[in-house]
């Protein structure tokens, strides 16, 4: 029993970030300003986490926890090397 209420929750979360995920794309493309886009991009890498980890809660995998922490350090990096470059001009002094 408590295995199919894991399963309900699990879907109602991915699909709640997935939501989240289109809402995140839509401000990517609409921002009327570069901050904007650059919030939407954080917040979209952000989701990707949470649905591998989702992902790996389902599939009984931990090498999907890794993934997830790969790509969270690699969002990171990126995200704070476009903001250095945004207000500073360039990401590496």
């Amino acid at each position: 029993m408590s295995t199919s209420i894991l399963a309900l929750a699990l879907d109602i979360a991915a699909g709640a970030i997935s939501l989240a995920m289109v809402l995140c794309g839509w401000r990517l493309i609409r921002g009327p300003h570069v901050v904007d886009r650059l919030l939407a991009i954080d917040t979209l890498y952000l989701n990707a986490v949470a649905l591998i980890v989702l992902l790996g809660i389902r599939l009984h995998t931990p090498i999907l926890f890794e993934a997830a922490l790969v790509v969270a350090m690699l969002g990171f990096v990126s995200t704070v090397a476009l903001a250095r470059y945004l207000t500073r001009g360039d990401a590496i002094e």
